[in-house]
């Protein structure tokens, strides 16, 4: 393909997103397709001989979309959102079409000078203690999820106590968080040999609106410690998945620096919030974290993937991941004269990641994202509204953010009922294909969540998903039953 046919090309896929933008509410927003449909409508094998560009777009109109859920339509209010934008499209075009594989600075020195450049910016956007800038000890770094952002810090901080009290203490190294953080702090623990009983998920309940106790921590982990056992990492979130909970990060930094533990601080979700003034109270005690994590691809208007990690001390990622063969050895990295972000993460290649963060933070402009968040937690507050006005309905945890937490009430005050009802409410739901939703469980209860974060979602759309729960949740009550 020579430049004009790149052109051409181009052209018209960039025709076809624009066309899928502009259509995308005419798609059920969760696919309807079923299990192996795709195997039914595509060859055995791939084709001898090039075929052409139209046929490949209309088979992707035809065959490849009805199988899509659509994470960009406004009637997406499930999971998290996962933001797409003009500016970061356009970033990751360019990323693209550069293809640089940059592991370390002599691989393409723009990639990984504008990678420190633009995490400096975002972490003064978020007012992070200097520490946690690149003129120091620390830095940022962009990992691909933040499941990669908490493996990495947590191998950092299992080699730094294996230093310290030998190889053979792997057994007795303990880890900390409370049962409402992400399922990803599990699967790194699994990873890095942390054996499964030391792995401390305390447990949280409606008393501190599911955020985690420091009474609680404390009380582990002296225990743990009169056992003979090594704690060496706590993980906070700041916007848990089910509830968007936040950990007292000031007090349990302060436990964590009294016992000489890792503090990690996950903010994936909410992090982005905090570049409103406002919010930015959520993250008060971040000075005492030794590492803060966020997902500028889920609510920062810049395109997946692009995870956010920054360390105080870059040097413990360095000595736990570093390798230096001879193939990569270069005058620039053995002079110890640039960062080689190789050091700082699990894979050897890397995107250039950076200019999509970079352009969506030239392009829109602090003010204009500020709004963007704002607009997002005032729909979730009329939705909220919404919910609170129907007697049928309850709100089950504070709304912090733009999360909503809700559930129809059994008219028969019966436990496994309710559930059953909410269960079937959700599938009731998500089966029009008009909105989606996703759910979790609390104490026990089965509950919905309303997430709003998609950049096409407006108020009619909110209004229009809280008619389809009310006409659902009619028609379930209606049949007397959860059948």
């Amino acid at each position: 393909m020579d430049a004009e046919q790149l052109r051409e090309n181009a052209h018209k896929m960039v025709d076809f997103i624009a066309d899928y933008y502009k259509n995308i509410e005419s798609f059920p927003v969760l696919s309807q397709v079923q299990p192996g449909y795709l195997r039914k409508l595509l060859p055995d094998s791939a084709p001898n001989h090039p075929e052409q560009f139209e046929d490949v777009l209309n088979d992707i109109q035809a065959k490849i979309l009805p199988g899509v859920t659509h994470w960009q339509s406004p009637d997406y209010f499930a999971y998290f959102p996962s933001n797409s934008s003009t500016a970061g499209f356009l970033g990751e075009m360019l990323s693209a079409g550069l293809n640089i594989v940059g592991f370390s600075w002599v691989t393409s020195p723009a990639a990984t000078e504008l990678e420190v450049i633009v995490l400096d910016w975002l972490a003064k956007l978020l007012k992070l203690p200097e520490d946690f800038l690149s003129l120091g000890q620390g830095g940022g770094v962009i990992q691909g999820t933040a499941s990669e952002a908490v493996l990495v810090v947590l191998l950092a901080a299992r080699d730094k106590f294996l230093r310290r009290y030998g190889k053979n203490s792997l057994a007795k190294l303990v880890a900390y968080a409370s049962n409402q953080a992400h399922a990803s702090l599990q699967k790194a623990c699994q990873i890095a040999g942390i054996h499964a009983e030391n792995c401390r998920f305390l447990e949280t309940d409606s008393s501190t609106n599911y955020a985690l106790s420091p009474d609680i921590l404390q009380e582990a982990i002296s225990k743990d410690i009169a056992a003979g056992l090594i704690p060496f990492f706590l993980s906070a979130t700041v916007g848990t998945t089910s509830s968007t909970a936040v950990d007292p990060l000031f007090e349990l930094g302060k436990i964590a620096k009294g016992n000489n533990i890792w503090f990690h601080i996950d903010a994936a979700y909410a992090g982005s919030a905090c570049i409103c003034p406002e919010y930015r109270h959520y993250i008060d005690g971040v000075e005492t974290a030794d590492s803060f994590n966020m997902n500028a691809h889920k609510w920062f208007l810049t395109n997946f993937d692009c995870s956010v990690l920054w360390v105080k001390d870059r040097s413990a990622l360095i000595q736990s991941l570093s390798t230096n063969p001879e193939y990569l050895r270069n005058k620039a990295s053995q002079g110890n004269m640039v960062v080689d972000y190789k050091d700082w993460q699990i894979p050897l290649g890397r995107r250039f990641r950076s200019l999509k963060l970079w352009m969506v933070l030239r392009l829109y402009g602090l003010e204009n994202l500020q709004c963007y968040i704002r607009s997002h937690i005032e729909y979730a507050k009329h939705f909220e509204e919404l919910v609170s006005l129907d007697q049928r309905f309850e709100i089950v945890a504070p709304r912090t953010f733009s999360l909503v937490c809700f559930r129809l009430i059994s008219p028969h005050n019966d436990d496994d009922f309710c559930n059953k009802l909410n269960h079937d409410l959700l599938d009731a739901v998500n089966s029009t294909g008009k909105i989606f939703l996703s759910h979790t469980v609390l104490s026990g209860k089965y509950i919905l969540r309303f997430v709003v974060g998609t950049p096409l979602t407006e108020e009619r759309h909110v209004n229009a998903a809280w008619k389809v729960l009310h006409d659902e949740a009619t028609k379930l009550l209606g049949r007397g039953s959860a059948n």
